[in-house]
């Protein structure tokens, strides 16, 4: 959902929907289940402290999935590209990790 996100905010804000420009996505996983994923547009960028914090608890409903969804987010190149991590985590229990 998270990338999901990024990309369909790369393509219609960052790039304003023009086919010409390209968005690019760059994935990293690790042996132990992290995930970490970037995701940058053509467009000018952005404002990122303008944009309204998902976890506060009056916008808990607002549709920015990135951030509630991964663990890290950090906006980048004036908020023209986004990254993103997913830490893994031990499930209790089991020994295994859950990404």
């Amino acid at each position: 959902m998270a990338l999901r996100e990024a990309l369909a905010s790369a393509i219609v804000h960052g790039n304003r929907q023009d086919s010409r420009w390209s968005v690019y996505v760059t994935c990293r996983c690790t042996i132990n289940g992290e995930v970490s994923i970037t995701v940058e547009d053509g467009g000018q960028g952005f404002d990122p402290d303008a944009v309204a914090d998902p976890t506060t608890t009056e916008n808990r409903l607002l549709t920015q999935a990135t951030k509630r969804l991964m663990d890290e987010v950090r906006f980048e190149r004036r908020g023209a590209a986004v990254y993103m991590r997913k830490a893994s985590y031990e499930r209790p229990g089991s020994g295994k990790k859950k990404a």
